[in-house]
């Protein structure tokens, strides 16, 4: 680990739109600052993915100061503020109830259904300190996160990547690889371990921040969906499946919560504890 260095940070303004690549991001206890504090639910009041709407893959959205900027292939950009937190809907994120507050302006949610096809609502998460507690399986007391998956961010190793990589080259879908890390959503890559080193980390701290190995990620199908085309294939579920089955989930890299508020930094030397 003497050389493991973060490589890169990605922000997802917008849960399962284009990640933001970032020199630095201000760590929260809920994950980076500006972290998939916004996202689309259906008119029933699910969250809605690159699960449903692969296309989502195409979508970007710019943090800007009190707001964020909307942009997808055929649509006009859109700036969307914050909304003021003056009422509440009930949303279900991968069996949580939440409540989080509609974005204010109609446009946002005619910009994001004409997009995709379908009725949408976007919606912002405005206090993650009380919204949305962590898997009490695998939470501390008083841990929160955003519209995340499940905790406040992910890590993955780009020596596991290249693992996987060569696993997929000896596979039956070799013509799907090489494949890129955006494929795993990450909000830390880390560079200079051993593959799969970060299996057996319980605390690994970036820089100046410290951080609690919550759990292995479990992988679903929005990484067989090429981020840049927003296509399906096979790969990486099929080669996970042989050979990263653990636990009954599909496995590459690692939940993490904050052990404390800081600023990381791509460079910044990474230490792990097993």
């Amino acid at each position: 680990m003497g050389n493991a260095r973060l490589q890169a940070i990605h922000v997802h303004p917008v849960k399962s739109f284009r990640g933001l690549a970032s020199r630095e991001a201000v760590v929260e206890p809920w994950g980076l600052a500006g972290d998939r504090r916004w996202m689309l639910i259906d008119d029933g009041g699910k969250v809605v993915t690159q699960r449903q709407q692969p296309r989502l893959a195409l979508a970007a959205a710019e943090l800007l100061p009190g707001g964020v900027r909307l942009s997808a292939p055929g649509m006009e950009p859109l700036t969307v503020p914050v909304p003021l937190a003056q009422s509440t809907v009930p949303v279900e994120i991968l069996g949580d109830k939440v409540e989080a507050v509609p974005a204010g302006e109609a446009a946002a949610h005619a910009w994001c259904s004409a997009y995709l096809g379908a009725d949408v609502r976007l919606v912002y998460m405005d206090d993650p300190a009380t919204r949305r507690p962590v898997d009490p399986l695998y939470a501390r007391p008083g841990e929160t996160v955003s519209f995340a998956d499940g905790y406040p961010l992910l890590l993955t190793t780009t020596a596991s990547l290249d693992a996987l990589n060569s696993l997929v080259a000896e596979g039956d879908h070799a013509a799907e690889g090489p494949l890129p890390m955006n494929r795993f959503r990450p909000n830390l890559v880390v560079s200079g371990t051993a593959a799969w080193a970060e299996d057996g980390w319980t605390r690994v701290t970036v820089g100046e921040v410290a951080f609690r190995v919550a759990k292995p990620c479990g992988r679903c199908v929005v990484t067989t969906t090429d981020q840049a085309v927003a296509v399906r294939g096979r790969e990486p579920l099929h080669t996970l499946g042989r050979h990263r089955l653990i636990g009954g989930k599909l496995v590459f890299g690692q939940n993490l919560v904050p052990l404390h508020a800081g600023t990381v930094r791509v460079g910044d030397p990474v230490e792990a504890v097993g």
